[in-house]
């Protein structure tokens, strides 16, 4: 079990200094200057999207599954109100 908690530490020390630079651009942003995405790149070539898609890639899959079990329930209400007129 140490072997996982070490893993994701060392996961978020990485993704935290991926990060930390980009943070400090978008920081400097104006509201009177408008900036391309182009330009809130981190100073290693990745864009901030992909830097925040790796980072939050598990919520997809969850809001999917959050999705199914809602759509399921719905399904599962509308039966039960014919069924028990």
């Amino acid at each position: 079990m140490s072997k996982k908690s070490k893993r994701a530490r060392a996961r978020q020390r990485s993704l935290d200094r991926r990060l930390q630079p980009s943070s400090r651009v978008v920081a400097e942003r104006t509201p009177a200057t408008v900036q391309d995405s182009k330009s809130l790149a981190a100073p290693s070539g990745e864009s901030l999207y992909a830097a925040l898609s790796s980072r939050y890639q598990y919520v997809l899959p969850e809001l999917r599954g959050i999705g199914i079990i809602a759509g399921i329930l719905f399904l599962a209400l509308i039966i039960l109100s014919f069924v028990l007129r």
